[in-house]
């Protein structure tokens, strides 16, 4: 073996560079949080062929004094933490102290600055090779300057992974438009060979910050996004989440903040999608962007090179608060919420049905419902009722009859009773049935135009949530096993099971550890009785482990609730009454996700009168 030596300062820098600046969005990041934590107001940054050429940025923050300059290029300087106490409460964006170091060791950078009072600024210069930095005097206002030319020109085989000047500076945008999101009060400006590309002013109040995302994630990111402000525990979440119905083929519009601070964190992700679990259709992203603060000290951000990751000290907690606040958002999103986003021009006049046709669709009342066999009566109106739930249908045991008597008990009930609403009373916003089109759309009149609903993608929805409902006020059942079933672990799932026996009891499961590596099952929930127990078991683990918490048993049975709302929904070609169709349209105004089917597919859309207009050139 070669004997052990010290690296020398450049090649040392150059290695750290390796992890620090991947590409000129790298640098881009780097010098924007610089900028930020010297508190200025605006950044201005200034590239030429994608970065690769020249970075140029510059702020109106506190600036750097002369004695510090050579300092400010060495590495691990910095002038954001000094103890191991600051580096446990971190609140500034950069703190390592080696990102202009290792940017000057891979290329030609120089620094200019002046600070509030000096009579002339002082510039300091390094070049790759020569790891010295000079100063000199400049004249300057007060902020930085930080200019990076010539990126990589020392290292060739680094240069030589570099893409085309386009798709360079695509990276480089993103990461301009992710830092404007987190700074709302700091005015940015992009150029691009000369041109303009982004001048967004500083945003203070809401309407402001609506209008840099719309700039930044497109007016139809804004126009489909509902504000949230939630606060526990020492805990805030707000910002925007996009409905449902404005799904991503990909994952590129998400954008979530830890105290400022841009983040991607499994753990985020993983609340996020649970939240959207069941509004969501399969293989679509949701769009977000979130801001999550709390105390410094409870996160820590010095677990990635580039901080683009964190640990947070309670995550379980935070798992939780982010899912429920993110799930119960998207639960009260009504059809109101979205008729009033759509801000289309309202008809001059819309004739109400009578009392007498605005009586609610007996939806599976409990004279209708029967479990394993059609409903002999006819429905409203002299057509025949639905076949809710057919001959071997998932379900059709005693245990799933137990299970259902409370959502029986809760479809009994009266709909919403739209006869006694007076004259007077304001459109509701799907408005009134019209007709039925090919005995699987509704078309309805409302105050926006028209209304059109697909009637089994609308029933399933609600037959779903009050199934839900049912299943949830009479709790999770469980039957003991004629076999108790073993399984083996490893240890450290043997533990974690061990350690959160009180969740498998919450859900219904009975299980046991008699061995370091072996668990016994002794119980399982009754409508998971013919699941998988063994995967299942497997799979709530691998989540306790990885995120403190776990939803699956839960899921489980809503696929099982989901399916029986399938089977029990009314069906395409069922032809229904007036009242029936106003009956489903009040239900759906009262159901919680009624935008969504239990797929993710959509149940109703809205076509305004401008729409309508321009089909036929109205106006033209």
């Amino acid at each position: 073996m070669t004997k052990i030596r010290l690296l020398d300062p450049r090649l040392a820098n150059q290695i750290a560079a390796g992890e620090v600046v991947e590409r000129p969005a790298s640098v881009v990041k780097e010098l924007l949080e610089n900028a930020l934590d010297a508190g200025g107001s605006r950044v201005d940054i200034e590239v030429e062929d994608g970065g690769i050429k020249l970075i140029r940025c510059r702020d109106d923050g506190e600036g750097i004094g002369k004695e510090d300059l050579p300092l400010a290029l060495s590495r691990h300087a910095t002038s954001k933490i000094s103890a191991l106490e600051d580096l446990e409460a971190v609140a500034s964006l950069g703190f390592r102290g080696e990102a202009l170091a290792s940017i000057s060791s891979v290329s030609r950078l120089s620094l200019s600055t002046a600070q509030e009072g000096d009579a002339a600024g002082w510039c300091a210069r390094s070049e790759g090779r020569d790891m010295a930095a000079v100063v000199e005097p400049v004249a300057h206002p007060r902020g930085t300057t930080v200019e990076v030319r010539d990126l990589f020109f020392n290292t060739p085989a680094r240069r030589k992974f570099l893409r085309t000047e386009k798709t360079e500076f695509g990276h480089l945008e993103e990461v301009v438009k992710r830092q404007a999101l987190g700074r709302f009060e700091v005015g940015f400006s992009l150029r691009h060979n000369g041109k303009a590309v982004h001048s967004l002013k500083p945003a203070h109040n809401q309407l402001e910050q609506e209008r840099r995302l719309a700039s930044v994630c497109g007016p139809a990111f804004m126009e489909n996004a509902l504000f949230i402000d939630r606060k526990v525990m020492g805990l805030r979440l707000w910002g925007w989440v996009a409905l449902p119905s404005f799904s991503r083929s990909q994952a590129d519009l998400q954008h979530f903040y830890v105290n400022g601070r841009y983040i991607k964190d499994r753990l985020v992700a993983h609340a996020v999608r649970q939240a959207y679990r069941d509004v969501l259709f399969h293989g679509r992203h949701p769009a977000f962007v979130l801001y999550l603060e709390l105390a410094p000290a409870s996160v820590d951000v010095n677990v990635h090179p580039t901080k683009h990751e964190v640990r947070f000290r309670d995550g379980r907690v935070v798992h939780d608060f982010i899912f429920r606040t993110l799930h119960q958002v998207l639960a009260d999103v009504r059809p109101e919420d979205t008729t009033q986003q759509a801000n289309l021009a309202e008809p001059d006049q819309l004739e109400r049905p009578s009392p007498a046709f605005q009586s609610a669709m007996p939806l599976a009342s409990h004279e209708q419902v029967s479990l394993g066999r059609a409903a002999p009566e006819p429905g409203v109106g002299g057509n025949a009722a639905p076949q809710y739930f057919s001959q071997g249908a998932p379900g059709s045991s005693q245990q799933v009859r137990e299970q259902v008597s409370a959502y029986q008990r809760l479809q009994s009930r009266s709909s919403l009773d739209v006869a006694a609403m007076p004259e007077e009373a304001e459109i509701p916003p799907l408005g009134y049935a019209l007709a039925q089109l090919k005995g699987v759309y509704i078309l309805a009149e409302n105050a926006n135009g028209l209304v059109m609903v697909d009637m089994h993608a609308a029933h399933e929805r609600i037959t779903y949530e009050r199934m839900k409902l049912a299943k949830d006020g009479e709790g999770i059942r469980s039957q003991p096993l004629l076999v108790p079933m073993s399984i083996a672990v490893s240890h450290r799932e043997a533990d974690c099971a061990e350690q959160h026996q009180h969740v498998f009891s919450e859900f219904g499961l009975g299980l046991q550890r008699v061995s370091e590596e072996a668990l016994i099952v002794r119980e399982v929930p009754v409508m998971l009785a013919n699941s998988q127990v063994e995967q299942l078991v497997r799979d709530v683990l691998s989540d306790l482990l990885e995120y403190g918490t776990t939803d699956r048993i839960r899921e489980h049975s809503n696929e099982i609730l989901s399916t029986m709302a399938c089977h029990g929904s009314v069906r395409a070609n069922r032809r229904l009454t007036i009242p029936e169709m106003n009956g489903l349209l009040r239900d759906m105004e009262a159901t919680e996700r009624s935008g969504q089917c239990n797929h993710g597919r959509p149940t109703w859309v809205q076509v305004g009168m401008s729409e309508l207009d321009k089909w036929f050139l109205r106006g033209q």
